[in-house]
């Protein structure tokens, strides 16, 4: 840190407490100009003097006079020049001890409610780092059932204890069965119960993104500065983070950095840490040292159960538009990929009624969602698939997920992985699993093998085209 060298009031002629009564003038002016950012930047600043056409301010952190320089350094110029003409230069050292207090200055005008004054606003004190939590997403909003609940309550357990006894909480599940949705759930619970925390909330594209950004620019600082400032980080879909190195040893200090700090950590990703592709043992394990919490995909009454929820709201939207039962038990029952399609088939047909004047039916549901319904009924399980190569080879089905390596269960068993990576959207360790609890790098290995001897082998080129179409039925 860098210590500030304290300046005589007396070297301008001006007593000390004429030098206080400067600074707060120049602060209200500040204030309203600046609006909001004044309370998160200016507010905390200190007067440390004034010598000659200096003025010497004084800053909590690195990070607040980096920011308060490149961003408000013009506009401290301009009304430190209005009340002392003589004024050419501000200066901004870091020497938390001068610093002003909050309770010296008038109170700032509360945020506007739909905006959380601490989670990714610009002007605010991540600078517009991070990214704004959706209004939608809350613990209210949120349809409890079976495959859920324990995440939920994990989540809603982590957001209303102010010192939970487990951290990090990672979630994990595959795409759309509410893992971002649980993850803005516990940011909007922890601003409401104290307005006071920094949440970040991030993207792990965004988080590489500006990591890369401040290695490019050569100032890494202020992103570590960021992201170790902040009481609560979230970093959504950290799985995209494998096979990124340089990212993820940064990764591994902020972890540490904030855990050691006392801070609280929210990751998710689309499968457990143990099964992160092209992620570090040393992350993997620091990311289960918490709770881990997966989420299942959603069955059919949780399916039905978000239905409901959804068409209430939509029926309000739709003054009173009337979304029969049995058109939510028919999509509970045919759409099962994720929450998203779900709600989004619904939306969707609500609104072709409401836009052609017809009512909701089940027909008007299979003209409106052909392409959905088809790609619903099309949805192909790994079980599947090794029925059909099961029977194809003339082979036992508990002969694929078995340790036997004979020639006349390996062939097939590769193959049943290579259609299981075409024809489905699991990961490889996910497949893994599927084969009897096989490592990802197998099925790397079987799914290159099978594509590089089908390039020349015609009969088993022939094999895995009538294995796809009897798959795919």
């Amino acid at each position: 840190m860098i210590q500030a060298q304290s300046v005589s009031y007396e070297q301008d002629g001006i007593d000390g407490e004429d030098h206080a009564a400067k600074w707060q003038r120049v602060r209200k002016a500040l204030q309203s100009d600046l609006g909001q950012a004044f309370a998160y930047y200016i507010q905390d600043l200190g007067l440390i003097g004034l010598d000659g056409a200096r003025v010497t301010l004084a800053a909590p952190t690195a990070f607040v006079r980096r920011h308060v320089m490149n961003a408000y350094g013009d506009a401290l110029r301009r009304a430190w020049t209005a009340e002392l003409a003589r004024v050419a230069e501000v200066e901004i050292v870091v020497d938390a001890s001068a610093c002003g207090k909050r309770e010296d200055t008038p109170a700032a005008p509360a945020p506007i409610a739909a905006v959380p004054a601490n989670v990714g606003d610009p002007g605010q004190w991540d600078a517009g780092f991070g990214l704004s939590l959706n209004e939608r997403y809350t613990f209210e909003n949120f349809v409890v059932g079976k495959p859920n609940e324990f995440a939920y309550n994990a989540a809603r357990t982590f957001a209303e204890e102010e010192r939970p006894n487990f951290n990090p909480l990672f979630l994990h599940g595959i795409s759309g069965v509410g893992k971002t949705h649980l993850m803005h759930a516990i940011g909007w619970e922890m601003r409401k119960r104290w307005p006071a925390r920094r949440v970040l909330f991030l993207s792990s594209e965004r988080f590489m993104q500006s990591f890369i950004r401040a290695i490019r620019q050569k100032d890494t600082l202020p992103f570590k500065d960021i992201l170790r400032s902040a009481d609560v980080l979230m970093i959504d879909d950290i799985h995209f983070l494998g096979g990124k190195d340089s990212t993820q040893e940064e990764f591994f200090h902020t972890f540490n950095a904030l855990i050691e700090s006392g801070k609280l950590l929210v990751f998710t990703a689309d499968r457990p840490p143990v099964d992160l592709d092209g992620v570090g043992e040393r992350v993997k394990s620091r990311l289960q040292w918490g709770l881990v919490a997966d989420i299942h995909p959603a069955d059919f009454e949780l399916r039905l159960g978000i239905l409901q929820s959804k068409a209430e709201k939509l029926s309000l939207h739709y003054n009173g538009m009337e979304i029969p039962a049995r058109v939510l038990t028919f999509l509970a029952q045919k759409i099962i990929s994720n929450v998203r399609v779900l709600e989004g088939s619904l939306q969707r047909l609500v609104a072709n009624a409401a836009l052609t004047r017809r009512p909701v039916t089940l027909e008007l549901a299979q003209e409106v969602l052909a392409d959905i319904l088809r790609a619903s009924d099309r949805k192909i399980l790994i079980e599947d698939i090794q029925k059909k190569v099961a029977e194809f080879y003339n082979i036992r089905q508990a002969d694929l997920i078995s340790p036997r390596r004979s020639r006349n269960v390996a062939r097939p068993r590769q193959v049943a992985m290579f259609l299981a990576k075409k024809l489905t959207t699991r990961s490889l360790p996910e497949i893994g699993r599927k084969f009897g609890g096989r490592d990802h790098t197998t099925v790397i290995y079987a799914v290159r093998k099978i594509d590089d001897l089908a390039k020349i082998d015609a009969s088993l080129n022939e094999e895995l085209t009538v294995l796809q179409r009897l798959i795919e039925g």
